[in-house]
């Protein structure tokens, strides 16, 4: 037993001395994903990204952080969950595919899963064949939390552990990237004005990932 006990010390050291950090805890929350929606991220990578794929994967380089204008984990799923897009016809125009996200963080820094994080998802015009969108649930009125600060910092570590990530952006800073190769968007007038989740938040939480040494931004 003493033994046992040893060995299980010794390798818990070794995983923690080459660099293996415990990720943070996710709750699983699928929205849905069925043959439809599958064909319409087919469509989109293709209609809208160029990109003719077989199956709607993503090799994920960046994370774009988002808020999501409303004050729940229940009406972001809401949201989300049905495959077409309902009203929004500044969208619609583009595609039928509801837009969504990978994860969504809740006011108390709480991490959600709403798709696996190398599958398509609709969330930045022009980047989302490499991008893992992160939503968190506030606004303007309801400025993100220190809790959220933390959780997106955990999430974006594992996800960096796990991924080639270059760039981590607020969703008002999406355009900066237009005129660079990263830019995929068939219709150079397919544009929506962002201001999510602002300055303030990305500088914070970029400082804080400073160790991982992220590419400065277009």
């Amino acid at each position: 037993m003493k033994f046992t006990n040893y060995l299980t010390t010794a390798v818990a050291l070794l995983l923690t001395s080459v660099g293996f950090a415990q990720s943070p805890k996710i709750i699983q929350k699928p929205i849905t994903w069925n043959q439809e929606r599958v064909q319409l991220s087919l469509d989109y990578l293709k209609n809208r990204h160029g990109l003719t794929q077989s199956t709607p994967v993503i090799h994920p380089k960046m994370v774009v952080v988002h808020w999501t204008a409303n004050n729940s984990v229940k009406a972001t799923f809401n949201t989300f969950n049905p495959v077409r897009l309902p009203g929004r016809p500044e969208l619609t125009k583009a595609s039928p595919l509801n837009v969504s996200s990978q994860f969504v963080i809740d006011r108390d820094g709480t991490i959600y899963q709403f798709l696996p994080d190398s599958i398509f998802a609709r969330h930045t015009i022009g980047l989302n064949y490499c991008a893992i969108g992160i939503e968190n649930i506030g606004s303007r009125q309801n400025p993100l939390t220190d809790a959220q600060l933390k959780a997106n910092e955990e999430l974006i570590r594992y996800l960096s552990k796990k991924y080639p990530i270059e760039f981590v952006l607020g969703h008002h800073e999406y355009q900066r990237f237009k005129k660079t190769s990263w830019w995929k968007e068939t219709d150079p007038n397919y544009i929506t004005g962002k201001d999510d989740p602002g300055d303030k938040f990305m500088q914070q939480l970029r400082k804080h990932l400073v160790d991982l040494k992220l590419s400065p931004l277009p």
